[in-house]
């Protein structure tokens, strides 16, 4: 059976802006079924969402049973004013509102945080992210909160000092991963944080003509040898393909095409051994 730890129900893969036009005014319920069925169909009986704000998330959770489908959501993620993820997520603007949201998480049944420190992979530019992570010690802040209501915490996380960061906070996973080095991926292995390298964002973009391609080629080979580096360390690796992200649709395989690729023969021991810390964690 298999599992995607990372993927947005809200979304389709095709067209961000007109996928949450679907759900802005109310949840369009047939759609989820719709996709929840195409999982079934597929063979999952995991997944873990990366949230909304719209209650997607929550209303896929509600429904997944009928599809023998385990489903987690973090209910909508949580990003700092101004920086990257409030298109999708809620923001705060000082750690006293972060607080507050993360104890309103708890209340309204999140099953884990999900919190935005960095930007994106600028697709054109090999080596670019659309902004840098938040501070260290903001990020630990962040961490130390959710833990202590409780929560297990997902980071969107790009960049080596986010990423090092974070794993040495003690988060749970990391999601992307871009340009980790080898400080980074050592802090992932020592501290026990499964990384969701969600390699399929890059890979499904080869061919589109949308980015550089030479670029893409380049982000990629990157990415996937650090999965190939830290396999070989020991780290854990779940597969999370950002299903819903552009070119990514729904109950895809290409992740863990790509992730066997990387890691080589071992690949279906590794990534069998992250599912199971992903749903033991989550």
């Amino acid at each position: 059976m298999k599992s995607d730890c990372h993927m947005h129900m809200v979304l389709d893969g095709v067209d961000w802006k007109q996928a949450i036009g679907r759900h802005c005014e109310k949840v369009d319920v047939p759609w989820i079924r719709q996709t929840l069925e195409r999982y079934r169909k597929a063979g999952y009986t995991y997944l873990r969402d990366g949230g909304d704000r719209w209650g997607v998330g929550a209303a896929a959770r509600a429904m997944a049973d009928e599809y023998g489908i385990v489903y987690r959501t973090p209910l909508a993620p949580l990003c700092r004013k101004g920086h990257y993820g409030g298109f999708i997520g809620l923001t705060y603007e000082t750690m006293k509102d972060y607080a507050a949201l993360v104890v309103r998480q708890r209340q309204q049944g999140a099953d884990f945080i999900k919190i935005m420190i960095s930007g994106l992979m600028d697709f054109d530019r090999y080596g670019v992210l659309t902004e840098e992570g938040l501070p260290r010690e903001d990020i630990r802040e962040l961490i130390h909160i959710a833990h202590a209501e409780g929560f297990r915490v997902m980071a969107h996380a790009n960049g080596a000092r986010t990423i090092e960061a974070a794993a040495q906070a003690g988060v749970d996973s990391v999601e992307h991963g871009a340009y980790a080095d080898e400080d980074a991926l050592a802090a992932m292995a020592q501290n026990g944080a499964v990384w969701v390298p969600t390699l399929a964002t890059i890979g499904n973009l080869r061919g589109k003509g949308r980015f550089q391609e030479s670029a893409v080629h380049q982000i990629l080979d990157s990415a996937m040898e650090n999965v190939s580096r830290f396999a070989a360390m020991g780290g854990i690796l779940a597969p999370g393909s950002d299903a819903g992200a552009w070119s990514v649709e729904h109950a895809m395989d290409s992740e863990w095409t790509l992730l066997t690729e990387a890691i080589g023969p071992t690949a279906e021991t590794v990534l069998q051994t992250g599912i199971r810390r992903i749903q033991e964690l989550f």
